[in-house]
């Protein structure tokens, strides 16, 4: 019991000393972030995602800058029967570029959202903190202009998520999936 605490205390620690090292990317531009993209990889070592990661394929974001500078994002992906999932939040902007939050009314947690790598007609790397009960978890995203990103991409993608305590076997690209229909 002993070492499990010891162990359960490293990876907290490792956890807290990656939160305090993501800082959004400097000049982040919500213009240039706007419109489609693939999420290519997810990685989180959250209980819902170690159960279900065997069976997630990709899917899309949508981002929309609002007049206040706001990000309204919108998620799709296509299920096995042919039905469409989305689920829509309006990200708000704080007073760091790049840095946004928000509650979702689908999985009732709080979301703490950074934009930490850009290359905005490429690739988009997502860190989220996201807090339900009082118990956080941390997700990362990579996010691509297409279905594709290149191997030096996904490296950097697995960096980040590494380096945010998230566990190797947690870390997945995302096989490609047809796309759901415009809404």
């Amino acid at each position: 019991m002993r070492n499990t605490l010891v162990r359960m205390l490293a990876a907290l620690m490792c956890t807290l000393a990656a939160l305090a090292d993501v800082v959004p990317v400097q000049d982040f531009d919500l213009q240039r972030m706007a419109g489609k993209w693939y999420l290519v990889g997810m990685a989180t070592n959250a209980p819902w995602f170690v159960r279900h990661k065997a069976t997630m394929k990709m899917g899309t974001a949508v981002v929309v800058a609002t007049d206040g500078g706001d990000m309204d994002l919108t998620y799709a992906h296509l299920n096995d029967d042919g039905t469409c999932w989305r689920a829509t939040h309006l990200a708000q902007k704080t007073d760091t570029p790049g840095r946004f939050t928000f509650h979702s009314q689908v999985w009732n947690n709080d979301n703490d959202m950074s934009i930490v790598d850009v290359l905005y007609d490429s690739f988009a790397l997502v860190h989220v903190i996201k807090t339900k009960d009082g118990v956080s978890n941390i997700e990362t995203k990579l996010y691509s202009r297409s279905p594709e990103a290149s191997a030096a991409i996904q490296q950097k993608f697995t960096d980040l998520s590494l380096g945010s305590g998230i566990l190797a076997e947690n870390i997945v690209i995302l096989p490609k999936a047809d796309e759901c229909p415009e809404a």
